[in-house]
This record gives C-alpha cells, sequence and structure tokens, in this order.
C-alpha cells in the first residue's frame, strides 16, 4: 500500500534576515544534507519540539553570508525534501507600502507578484517539462494554524497580503515603490521567489510570515530605509518569530492525511513530457520533488 502523500508531517522553518536559528529543540544537531542541485545555503538544524520533528536552515546562511540573488533555492528546496520536510514555515523581513503596516508587524501573506530575473524557477527542465498551479502560491491550512498562533501570542498580525519580491540587493527607488503601491502590493521583500514556487513543484506545503521592519522608501514621514535602521526592528522581530514558530509546530503535528488544500498533489496533474522522451538524467535528479509522480520515490 503507497504512504499517503506528506505524511508523516515534518515542519521545516526557513530563517529569513536575523533568525539564524531556533532554540529550544531537544535532540538538536547541525547535518549536512546534499542536493543533486548544489549546495544548499547551510547545514540544517534538525530537532524535536514536543515530539515533533522539526528541520530549519537559515536561508543566507549563519552570519548571513549569502545575498538574495546568489541563494541557491533549488538546492534548499530539494534537500528540505530529501530531509523529509513535508511543510515550510517561511520567515522573511520585508518593507512595508501601507501606513497601517507599520514596523514590527507581521503579515501573512496570500500572494505574491515575482519580479525577480536572475534566478532558475523551477526543478523541471528540458527532457522533463511540468506546469502546476499557482493561482493560490500559499498553504491556507497553514496560514490558518499561523494566524491561530500568532492571536494567542498577542503578535501584531495581518491575514491576507500581497508579497512583491524585487530581485535585489539594492533597496528600491522611490519611483518603484510608489508603483508597487498602485499595484495594490502590501510587502515588499527579496527572497520569497522562486521559494515558494519551487516548494510547491515539489509538493510541499509553504507558507510565508513576512516581518515588516520599514516603509521601504515612498514614506515622507520616515527617513528612506537603511540597513542599521532595519537591523534595530530585527532583532525584536526574531524574537517574535522564535515564539510563534514554537507555539506553531505543535499545532502542525499528528497530521495523517494528506493537506487539505492539495499541496502534497501538486505533481498530480502537472507532468507534460510523454514517457519515452523524458530525460534520463534529468529524472534522476528529480527523486525527491518529483519522485512520487515519476515513480522513483525512494523508501
Amino acid at each position: 500500500m503507497a504512504p499517503t502523500p506528506g505524511t508523516p508531517p515534518v515542519i521545516g522553518i526557513i530563517g529569513g534576515s536575523g533568525v539564524y536559528q531556533i532554540e529550544g529543540l531537544r535532540n538538536a544537531q547541525w547535518r549536512r544534507v546534499d542536493s543533486p542541485f548544489g549546495a544548499p545555503s547551510d547545514e540544517f538544524l534538525f530537532g524535536e519540539l514536543d515530539g515533533q520533528t522539526v528541520v530549519f536552515l537559515p536561508r543566507h546562511g549563519r552570519g548571513h553570508r549569502i545575498p538574495p540573488s546568489e541563494l541557491n533555492f533549488r538546492a534548499n528546496i530539494d534537500a528540505l525534501k530529501r530531509s523529509g520536510v513535508t511543510e515550510i514555515v517561511s520567515l522573511s523581513a520585508c518593507g512595508s507600502f501601507r501606513e497601517e503596516l507599520a514596523p514590527g508587524t507581521f503579515v501573512i501573506v496570500d500572494q505574491f507578484i515575482d519580479r525577480t530575473f536572475a534566478r532558475t524557477k523551477s526543478f523541471f527542465s528540458t527532457g522533463m517539462v511540468a506546469h502546476v498551479g499557482f493561482g493560490h502560491p500559499v498553504c491556507s491550512r497553514l496560514g490558518d494554524h499561523l494566524e491561530a498562533a500568532a492571536k494567542g501570542l498577542g503578535i501584531q498580525t495581518v491575514r491576507r497580503g500581497t508579497y512583491l519580491v524585487m530581485e535585489g540587493p539594492q533597496f528600491s527607488t522611490l519611483a518603484e515603490s510608489n508603483l508597487y503601491r498602485s499595484w495594490g502590493c502590501d510587502v515588499i521583500g527579496m527572497t520569497n521567489m522562486p521559494e515558494a514556487k519551487l516548494a510547491r513543484e515539489a509538493e510541499m506545503c509553504y507558507a510565508t510570515v513576512a516581518m515588516v521592519t520599514d516603509y521601504d522608501c515612498w514614506h515622507e514621514g520616515h527617513d528612506h530605509v537603511t540597513v542599521d535602521a532595519v537591523i534595530k526592528v530585527l532583532l525584536g522581530n526574531a524574537d517574535k518569530a522564535r515564539s510563534l514558530v514554537k507555539a506553531t509546530i505543535p499545532r502542525l503535528a499528528g497530521r495523517r492525511e494528506s493537506c487539505s488544500a492539495g499541496c502534497h498533489r501538486a505533481l498530480d496533474n502537472a507532468l507534460i513530457t510523454a514517457p519515452e522522451a523524458r530525460d534520463p538524467a534529468v529524472l534522476a535528479k528529480l527523486d525527491a520533488v518529483a519522485g512520487r509522480i515519476l515513480g522513483t520515490q525512494k523508501p
């Protein structure tokens, strides 16, 4: 009998700027995880919280070594999948386009606009083509749990918002900032694309907690964004983010069915290359990401 996709639950945490470690994990151990797509950002921290297996990755590496455009997103997501991760909570520092989304606010994002241009955005390529649905790019189930946990902690949190992902590493021009505001965007950052797209291709639940650090450069009443100003807010945000993670993980434990939002079956109707035209070398690299649907999943 085939295992139920996405079970047992293993919670992956991707820590953004300022969140380089999760304290309080039992049996915690940093371990290297190899990927056919290259080297992940860092070793992974494996551990347990209230009996639930957790895998933590500092997105930029410990010490914040790697800039956004040089992150190996494919290796990060592939290696998390190889580690058994079934759902990802992504923590990400961001700027705000809304007066009411003040620094220190957390936004549980539900939409993205991808303005990046220098990143490889899919695991699939010539020899194995797939097109996954992405109209609703985050897992609503994870969002519900994050929202409930944040409310329980009294963290100022807004549910739903559009995250504009820019290439970076420079911050926006004033013209760009005003353009993105006119589009109805709520926050801006540099890291959640193609991370969210790759998580969907890998059939993992994915949710973003965007942690507001500044008002980008559009707000006349505030200084333009600087690293020093961002770091001051980051320190407070990081403490709240760790508390939110610890409060959310027990809510995700014990799931015995695939995600009700369909995340764990995202590839069911996505593959388009005919079996006889598939490149064995490409398929070999997809053993973790798409092994379930390709029939190459390792036990």
